[in-house]
């Protein structure tokens, strides 16, 4: 009698062979975006050899290296009769992927806990409230302390368990989501009763609804005698949260994190919500579920805070997660205590993994060694092939996908010097249609473009529009790194005519500010005339006498000018590169302070 073996194929389905190669029955395959012909002739259970000559048939040359496509790949598995489907939103095109689709007649099915995020603005009492919860938590004996190192923590409160994040708000809570993972359920926005809605608030609030989470209100701070719930209600129907109590279905809850009040009844509610939303999962299934946190420990090695969302986890299993891969070598729950195994909806610390993952990063348990060795192989070559390529669209690229039908929604980031223009142009902007095609804006507020906006932007395909703003100090990099486009105006009908433009699949050529090189002002030398010359390091890029320059000063433009003279000691030059000293004099400007920043800048023309 034969003896049959189980190949798991990256999402944990599996292909049943026998030792003969006789295949049996088969489940579908899910297949990457992309991998090399070696490694689906493993999938696939075919030598590399066979899988050439399937894919000459079709007339397609290939090595057993190279890398093909989901398409090319799709080929073979129908040749050999199997079942093959694409990675669905796996940010990485690898072979795995988080939260796997659920059966919903499945007779293994279970209800899990909920995941909560807490949001809101500084000093509204996010930390208190997370207090105040941990401390009800720990005197509970029965469910025990809860130690402070890990990322996520679990209570329990009416025998059901709910799971919490402790991130640092919506910019970590928007980080993990930009990487394609999905791990929130609720998400409890914090606004204390005194202050009512502040900047920070409004964007956790479009955070959250760009996430599409449930959003439970907890009214902090009601012990305070400025405490004005009612105030803090109208300023949410005005960002479209409606109240129960206003006739909406958000859900608010007044509460003193100082004193206790109302803890319980936020619990409850968060209960009634998870309720409401029905959240299983399938703990039959190998684990799947994003990394939370990763950190190096001197005496452990790489440590890693799991979210496990499906499946269940074992000593033992070989995980990947990005281009990390290992074996599971202990768990730890977060009250310390060391465990065997990890249910779905539960935060786990692990050691295991050979290498740091990222947070955010998708894990996955696959079948074995080779597997695991494999699938991180691919996903870092992936990683490595769409590094140069946008991940977020372009307005260019919008032009052409809404003229195909592609794209219903232009999804815009609007960030303006005051209010007034914020609303003035969000009026005017979400009035803008083009057949099925319309704005929608994900979040608008006033000054300078933050790394909050991008990490928005890329999470939800986003463009950055600017009206009489600039940047902080690291956005630019940070934009690039990510691949988001920021657009800059500073007339409101320009900015409007080229949103109706790409609607209307046309776009007038576009250029781009480019950062030649920026130098800081060190020492200030007087000259014979009576003109100062700012004595400078580079400190990023090359200083050229061809482009524009620009003084920054506090983060703010004080001047636009050109440079007069540069100078390297006595000797005039045309660049000056990143780490020399010398000497500028700008046409026009004659009050350098030390720290200043001089910028030098060119325009770009974007391709069409």
């Amino acid at each position: 009698m034969t003896s049959e073996t189980q190949r798991v194929a990256g999402d944990g389905n599996a292909v049943n062979v026998d030792k003969g190669g006789r295949k049996g029955s088969v489940r579908a395959l899910v297949l990457p975006q992309t991998l090399t012909v070696k490694h689906l002739a493993e999938l696939v259970d075919e030598s590399p050899v066979d899988v050439i000559k399937q894919l000459m048939r079709n007339g397609i040359m290939v090595g057993m290296n190279q890398v093909i496509d989901h398409n090319v790949a799709a080929l073979v598995t129908a040749a050999y009769g199997i079942r093959a489907r694409v990675t669905g939103n796996d940010e990485e095109g690898g072979p795995l992927s988080s939260a796997p689709e659920l059966n919903l007649d499945s007779p293994d099915l279970v209800s899990r806990p909920p995941v909560v995020t807490i949001l809101g603005h500084v000093d509204h009492g996010k930390t208190s409230l997370l207090d105040a919860i941990r401390q009800a938590n720990v005197a509970d004996k029965e469910v025990g302390g809860i130690t402070q190192h890990m990322a996520a923590y679990q209570i329990e409160t009416a025998g059901q368990k709910i799971t919490f994040l402790d991130t640092p708000g919506h910019e970590a809570f928007t980080s993990i989501r930009s990487r394609g993972a999905r791990v929130t359920d609720i998400a409890i926005l914090v606004v204390a009763a005194d202050d009512g809605i502040m900047p920070q608030t409004l964007e956790a609030i479009n955070h959250a609804k760009a996430a599409d989470v449930p959003i439970v209100v907890a009214i902090n701070k009601m012990d305070l005698p400025g405490a004005d719930p009612e105030r803090v209600k109208r300023q949410l129907s005005e960002q479209n949260l409606l109240v129960e109590d206003w006739g909406g279905e958000v859900i608010s809850v007044p509460v003193s994190a100082r004193t206790g009040d109302g803890m319980q009844d936020l619990l409850d509610n968060i209960l009634l919500v998870s309720e409401i939303a029905e959240l299983k999962a399938d703990p039959s299934q190998l684990a799947s579920g994003v990394i939370i946190e990763a950190r190096l420990d001197r005496k452990r090695g790489p440590t890693t805070t799991v979210l496990i969302q499906g499946g269940t986890l074992n000593i033992g299993d070989f995980v990947v997660a990005g281009g990390a891969w290992g074996r599971v070598k202990a768990l730890a729950n977060d009250r310390g205590d060391t465990i065997k195994t990890v249910v779905p909806g539960t935060p786990v610390e692990m050691l295991g993994f050979g290498s740091l993952p990222e947070a955010g990063d998708i894990f996955s348990v696959v079948g074995n060694e080779k597997l695991a060795r494999t699938a991180a192989n691919e996903r870092r070559r992936s990683r490595a092939l769409q590094s140069n390529q946008a991940r977020a669209l372009t307005l260019d690229q919008v032009v052409n996908q809404i003229d195909s039908g592609d794209v219903k929604e232009l999804n815009l980031v609007l960030k303006a010097d005051v209010q007034g223009s914020v609303e003035a142009l969000r009026q005017s902007l979400e009035q803008i249609t083009e057949g099925d095609a319309k704005v929608r804006i994900l979040h608008s507020g006033s000054g300078n473009v933050t790394e909050s906006d991008i990490l928005l932007a890329s999470a939800s395909e986003a463009i950055i529009v600017g009206f009489n703003v600039g940047e902080e100090l690291g956005v630019d990099r940070v934009s690039e790194r990510m691949r988001v486009e920021i657009r800059h105006y500073q007339i409101i009908y320009q900015l409007i005519e080229d949103i109706e433009r790409a609607l209307h699949g046309i776009l007038e050529p576009t250029y781009t500010d480019v950062i030649i090189g920026r130098a800081e002002v060190r020492e200030i030398f007087p000259s014979k005339r009576n003109i100062q010359i700012a004595g400078c390091r580079v400190v990023e890029g090359r200083i050229t006498r061809g482009g524009g320059i620009r003084v920054i000063r506090n983060n703010e433009i004080l001047m636009e000018s050109s440079i007069a003279s540069l100078r390297h000691f006595r000797d005039e030059v045309n660049e000056i590169n990143t780490g020399v000293e010398c000497g500028i004099m700008l046409q026009g400007f004659n009050d350098y302070e030390i720290g200043d920043l001089l910028e030098v800048h060119r325009q770009e023309r974007n391709p069409i």
